[in-house]
């Protein structure tokens, strides 16, 4: 049996032509925000834009069908300064602005939500630990290897009965003579498979506390999550501690209680809010340009009144999620950031990036479900993008709480 998504054998070939028509990606920028930027961050989100172009977008498509995460990506994005862009050199950092980092992030999610995810994983969350909370040894150990591709990082929070509630966790750890035994599991580690060093969170005598456990350690296990509908050019993973036996000198000494795995998912939700306006800004370019050459009844799509009435939503949500983080970015750069506006920019962001994909495969019609086209993939990564690293309802209630210095988590 074949599948066409098309009315007619017409209507297929004009699809395949407009799939060429639409490899030439048009930035939304409504406002004029690259007025605002300076000619070092316009030039490294122009750099990582072309890269996008040149190395993932033709690849993409390939990888999501596969179910794989492209590790021929791994070493170029190292080269391109893409992890732990904002540390200090001497960790193998580049020191650029916060705003660079996060139109970084805006062009790899604008490839794909599994590219942008494992970058992310790789800088905010496994690089991020051990600079803030690492001893100097640890970050001259790990850090630069990490920074130049040499080795992968994951972070181990989340339990298999506790996402929201991470202090809730059953992950324990145990000192000995030798060190630290470890039991229990985490889910849903991007990069956790095929990660050369794990960030695991455990409760010591009662305390959360954070460890380095490396691969190969006996009692230490990653396999691998399949079946995926969303993120699938990305590795998802279980990690399982079985009196798993790591060295006194894995204990993050800075580490101490909740605060610290949340400041580092922090970072993390800092990079998500800039990065999803990236897939929307994909969505809304390709649903504009099919709009403008897609004819129906003798008319182009966009000359249609719902049709425009959607363009102009989408355009306008995003132009408000570009400021939402432009600002954000301002704030962190100073040091003025706080949690609570995090959360307000990742909830905001996700939602509406969600919003634009799903009004994006409308306008694309059947066509909008094939992999010649961009915006159905975004469309199912977003989804899990929305829930990962703080749910829609989590943030709002973090923001709730904050306004009215009342939580309502219980």
């Amino acid at each position: 049996m074949i599948l066409i998504v098309s009315n007619s054998i017409r209507d297929l070939q004009q699809t395949t032509k407009l799939a060429k028509m639409t490899d030439k990606y048009t930035a939304l920028d409504y406002y004029k925000l690259d007025d605002l930027l300076t000619e070092e961050e316009r030039m490294i989100r122009d750099m990582v834009r072309s890269w996008v172009d040149e190395k993932v977008i033709p690849i993409i498509g390939k990888a999501v069908d596969e179910g794989r995460f492209p590790k021929e990506l791994i070493t170029e994005m190292a080269e391109l300064g893409l992890y732990g862009a904002t540390l200090p050199e001497k960790y193998g950092g580049a020191g650029v602005s916060q705003i660079a980092y996060g139109l970084m992030l805006q062009e790899l999610e604008r490839g794909d939500s599994g590219i942008r995810s494992f970058a992310s994983v790789q800088s905010s969350l496994a690089m991020f630990a051990i600079y803030r909370f690492g001893s100097e040894e640890q970050k001259m150990k790990y850090l630069p290897k990490l920074a130049a591709g040499e080795m992968i990082g994951c972070f181990g929070l989340t339990g298999p009965n506790h996402g929201s509630d991470p202090g809730g966790m059953n992950t324990s750890a145990k000192k000995d003579a030798d060190g630290y035994i470890l039991n229990g599991a985490k889910m849903w580690i991007t990069n956790g498979t095929f990660a050369d060093i794990a960030i695991v969170w455990a409760k010591l005598d009662g305390v959360i506390r954070g460890f380095i456990v490396e691969a190969g350690t006996p009692g230490y296990s990653a396999p691998e999550m399949k079946k995926k509908w969303s993120l699938r050019a990305s590795v998802t993973s279980e990690l399982v501690f079985d009196d798993c036996r790591i060295p006194a000198d894995s204990l993050l000494p800075e580490a101490k209680g909740l605060s610290a795995p949340l400041t580092c998912l922090n970072q993390a939700r800092y990079g998500i809010a800039w990065g999803v306006v990236g897939a929307a800004m994909a969505c809304f370019d390709e649903a504009n340009q099919y709009a403008q050459t897609r004819t129906q009844f003798d008319k182009p799509l966009a000359s249609f009144q719902m049709i425009q009435e959607k363009l102009a939503v989408m355009a306008t949500e995003i132009t408000k999620a570009q400021l939402l983080v432009y600002r954000l970015g301002q704030l962190k750069q100073e040091g003025k950031l706080t949690h609570q506006m995090v959360s307000m920019a990742k909830y905001n962001n996700c939602r509406e990036a969600l919003n634009v994909a799903r009004q994006a495969r409308d306008i694309l019609g059947a066509a909008g479900i094939t992999y010649e086209f961009h915006s159905g993939r975004h469309m199912l990564n977003l989804e899990s993008v929305y829930t990962y690293e703080g749910t829609d309802s989590i943030h709002k209630l973090l923001v709730g709480a904050d306004l009215t210095g009342i939580e309502a988590f219980r």
